[in-house]
């Protein structure tokens, strides 16, 4: 497929400044795409920016990365109702420390330039900025994009003057991108369209030169309408620390049916005779769910690597599959130690079963065994035997302890 193919295919393309998409087929450009600093993880929704970014650079596209270190600090308004709350610039240096470690682990195998944009922001004056970029917009015009309007229009929480002119520092990035790598094309996500087109007016106006934009689609959760990878607890994030491997690779492995296969599309690098196989194996027997272990098999490698991705299936196929728990690492346990309850060795199964919480009382837990509803190892046990060596109890199908 040409470029502009795989990203309709792919379902990447959203708002453009291109009359014609095909355009970008023509000849290969170099483009920026931005990521927000104000968090010390990127998340799933930035995760499906860095694939579309992969499509271009696959495509023989250069990429210029920028971390947010300048515009994250002032907040972008994009998407939300009120204000962000002010971080310092060492919460914000740290941040764009953990973006670029994560990047680099994304784009590890795809050639791309890695920027700040406090860089070139930090010893501009004040003045040098409202001359220089600041006289280039009309204040009627900006009122009018969306986010903008909705905080100032009725019901609206109102915009800081440091927020409305995040625009204008979006646009500054576009002009020295332009001016120092030759940038001529901005991806970004459908809620960046008005900052986008901020550095097109600008490289215009200041340049007498035309530059264009693409954004992609917001993923939807199509079964829930919400925005994808929100749960009720919260993000899915990149950082293990904040999302562990396991709890990753599980978000992945139960999505519903109806949006699993746009998700191997924007999530992965599989090519399309391989999806559309997928597919067809999906749609004959959904009962294996072969479209969901998959893309928990492709995202998971791509964000934490083949050895962790190894491990965490291994423990998911000792939980919920016919795996023994003997062919369990070191490695293997401790993931598993993470996720469940953990109960010293040398205490009685009734014991452990109680302290786990799997387990209301004594004669609870003796009715269990009893019932053949308990297994140690994935062997029925049938009575109160003390447990002395690292075992694996379950009660039911999805109540696990691990005794160590």
């Amino acid at each position: 497929m040409t470029l502009s193919e795989e990203l309709a295919w792919r379902g990447f393309i959203n708002q453009t400044t291109f009359e014609d998409i095909k355009d970008l087929d023509t000849s290969s450009r170099t483009f920026y795409h931005g990521f927000d600093a104000s968090a010390d993880s990127q998340t799933i929704g930035n995760l499906a920016a860095m694939m579309f970014d992969m499509v271009f650079i696959r495509h023989g596209y250069k990429a210029v990365l920028v971390a947010g270190g300048s515009t994250s600090l002032v907040g972008d308004p994009g998407g939300k109702d009120s204000e962000r709350p002010v971080q310092t610039p060492e919460t914000i240096a740290y941040n764009v420390a953990r973006a670029r470690k994560q990047l680099e682990i994304i784009f590890a195998d795809q050639p791309f330039t890695m920027v700040n944009n406090l860089d070139w922001t930090k010893d501009m004056t004040v003045l040098d900025f409202l001359r220089d970029i600041g006289k280039n917009y009309n204040v009627s015009s900006l009122i009018q994009r969306d986010y903008i309007a909705n905080r100032l229009g009725e019901g609206g929480t109102g915009i800081s003057y440091a927020e409305f002119s995040y625009t204008l520092l979006q646009g500054l990035d576009y002009l020295y991108l332009y001016d120092t790598y030759g940038v001529t094309l901005q991806l970004g996500g459908s809620d960046q369209w008005g900052n986008c087109l901020s550095g097109v007016e600008l490289i215009r106006k200041t340049r007498n030169a035309t530059v264009d934009v693409l954004t992609l689609p917001l993923v939807i959760n199509k079964a829930t309408g919400k925005k994808f990878g929100k749960s009720e607890e919260g993000a899915v994030w990149l950082d293990a620390e904040k999302t562990s491997v396991y709890q990753f690779y599980q978000f992945w492995l139960n999505l519903d049916d109806e949006g699993v296969i746009d998700y191997l599309k924007i999530y992965t690098l599989l090519d399309k005779e391989v999806i559309d196989l997928i597919e067809a194996e999906q749609s004959s027997n959904p009962a294996d769910r072969v479209a969901q272990k998959r893309l928990a098999h492709e995202v998971t490698t791509i964000v934490h690597g083949a050895e962790r991705t190894a491990s965490v299936e291994r423990v998911t196929n000792v939980l919920f599959g016919d795996a023994e728990f003997d062919n369990l690492s070191g490695e293997d346990i401790e993931i598993l130690g993470v996720e469940i309850p953990v109960v010293s060795l040398g205490k009685n199964l009734v014991d452990i079963l109680v302290e786990s919480g799997a387990a209301s009382s004594n004669g609870d837990a003796k009715r269990l065994i009893e019932s053949g509803a308990v297994s140690v190892n994935g062997k029925k046990a049938s009575e109160d035997a003390k447990i002395e060596y690292i075992s694996l109890i379950k009660k039911g199908k999805n109540n696990f302890v691990l005794v160590r």
